[in-house]
């Protein structure tokens, strides 16, 4: 399927004016121009599709009406229907999800001496880690150092970040390089064997490492085979719906699912880690979603029933170039490297309206106001509205070869398709990519609740209230090692009490005492796609 009729004079005009731009550069935002950006076209900024919660630990903080939706709805279970006394499995930790951040906390744990078991919503290592394509940030080049990068993250932030977490995520980055080195993960290199990198958007130094656009699988490869060897027992297709507490009120365990035989599984354990990911699937603003099928928002729905304070919940990542064309592969991460490496954002004249590297929070403001304010986005037989990333600049800007051999990926994705990103440019509109927010969390990883830790995406503030490209493979990584070396060292101290799920009652008497009533149940566990509502949900692409 090359690009139809009805977009091939915007194509046309991207060919013509590519010499033109050849090397140029848009400039760059000024503080004042980002904020007004910001303000008038990134949906975090859209009061209107938000809502306060009224109960819980953040009673009043605003949330996208989607999340608030699922946090403010029943459990899928009852306590009567669950019989805690004769638990399945017992442990010393519980580990809940298979990506990066539950991956290196699980080996991290057991190399400790922990007894560990891992729970897992689909198949191990299903995840948004699976699918990251550009890379891992960390300043190993000798112009660059940790006390830059902070900076860089602070600035990309908004300044909100939490200021701790931010000094141990840039701090601990050289380290994580070398550990996943020395795991067996293969860095691309340059010909002196030294690791490449490339500049990501909001960062002002090449500290991206990656393995062609395949970074996210490469890692997993080698963590699945660590855990594999390490003989760490994992419970596949078997996602948490439900954490069990104690009469201290201490986390211990949590209630699984069999998705095979729908039997509910109790796991007692003296410590859980939270490692759920994000909230994509729940399509926040109905935009198209670049994580796996599985990001539903389970972990901060679960962790917030048992009084887990939340962080930066309102602000949602839509990174800028998510695939807007073929529609098979709408919202399909299209990665920040092809910026880093030259390829230009223009409109449907062939017209740079943003520089490449801003933020990414700045950049899908620009294409949203490109694409729907001023009318200049290129238009889909489905109606869906994007803007062009010319990717052809790559090769002619680094020499032939150079895109198929580093994007890989991309190129063998769109050549099913008939479209040859080496010769024509690639339609992209933003797509929902990370939660900034989550659970609240110390450095060691704990959540504001006894004995519940949580790591990398479902929990919050490392990243304020917008991430830096490439941040969030280090952040799953540091924290997922902090989370599973502090809470195998916490096992000592642990006095449990009697377990119970009297806090679901406990919730639904507050969900009564404000007057909700719905028929939603969470946490969602997979999202549902079989009715037109939510095919039409996802294609709609206005913003505000």
């Amino acid at each position: 399927m090359a690009y139809p009729a009805m977009m091939m004079p915007s194509v046309q005009k991207a060919n013509a004016t590519r010499q033109a731009r050849f090397q140029k550069a848009h400039p760059e935002l000024t503080v004042e121009e980002k904020a007004k950006l910001l303000q008038d076209f990134h949906p975090d900024f859209n009061v209107k599709v938000k809502t306060p919660l009224r109960v819980g630990a953040n009673e009043g903080d605003l949330a996208p009406m989607e999340l608030a939706k699922l946090i403010e709805a029943p459990s899928r279970i009852s306590p009567g229907e669950v019989n805690l006394d004769k638990p399945d499995y017992c442990t010393d930790i519980l580990v809940i999800g298979t990506g990066g951040a539950g991956l290196s906390a699980a080996i991290t744990a057991k190399a400790r001496g922990a007894n560990v078991l891992i729970a897992t919503k689909l198949r191990s290592g299903d995840s948004n880690t699976i699918m990251a394509e550009g890379g891992i940030a960390a300043a190993t080049d000798p112009d660059d150092s940790p006390a830059i990068h902070y900076v860089d993250t602070i600035i990309g932030g908004r300044g909100t970040n939490v200021v701790d977490l931010v000094e141990i995520l840039v701090t601990e980055a050289p380290f994580i390089l070398e550990w996943l080195c020395s795991l067996g993960v293969n860095f691309d290199r340059r010909a002196d064997g030294s690791l490449f990198n490339h500049r990501p958007g909001g960062h002002s130094r090449r500290r991206s490492h990656s393995i062609m656009d395949l970074t996210g699988l490469e890692i997993m490869r080698v963590l699945s085979d660590e855990a594999r060897n390490q003989e760490i027992p994992i419970l596949e297709f078997s996602p948490a719906v439900e954490l069990i507490m104690d009469d201290k009120g201490q986390c211990a365990g949590a209630v699984l699912k069999n998705l095979d035989n729908g039997k509910l599984l109790v796991v007692k354990s003296k410590v859980v880690i939270m490692a759920t990911g994000g909230l994509g699937r729940i399509h926040p603003l109905g935009f198209p979603t670049s994580n796996h099928y599985g990001a539903t928002a389970d972990g901060i729905v679960m962790g917030y029933r048992t009084g887990a304070k939340l962080i930066y919940i309102e602000s949602v990542q839509f990174h800028p170039t998510g695939t807007a064309w073929p529609e098979q592969l709408l919202g399909l991460l299209i990665s920040e490297a092809l910026r880093a490496q030259g390829a230009q954002v223009i409109n449907c004249e062939g017209e740079m309206f943003a520089f490449n590297l801003e933020t990414r929070d700045a950049l899908a403001a620009a294409i949203i106001r490109e694409c729907n304010a001023r009318g200049k986005g290129v238009v889909t037989p489905a109606g869906i509205v994007g803007a062009w990333l010319d990717t052809p600049l790559i090769d002619m800007i680094h020499g032939p070869g150079t895109f198929e051999r580093r994007f890989a990926g991309i190129y063998t994705r769109f050549m099913g398709y008939g479209i040859n990103p080496k010769e024509e440019p690639i339609l992209v509109y933003p797509t929902q990519h990370y939660q900034n927010g989550g659970m609240v969390i110390t450095p060691k990883g704990e959540t504001t609740v006894p004995n519940l830790y949580a790591a990398g995406e479902v929990s919050g503030g490392v990243h304020g209230q917008n991430r830096l490209g490439a941040n969030s493979l280090l952040d799953i990584f540091v924290f997922g090692r902090r989370a599973g070396e502090a809470a195998a060292e916490h096992l000592s101290s642990v006095k449990q009490g009697k377990p119970t799920l009297e806090h679901l009652n406990a919730y639904n008497k507050a969900l009564e005492k404000v007057g909700i009533a719905t028929d939603v149940r969470s946490p969602m566990i997979l999202p549902d796609y079989r009715f037109e509502k939510a095919l039409t949900k996802i294609t709609h692409m206005e913003a505000q």
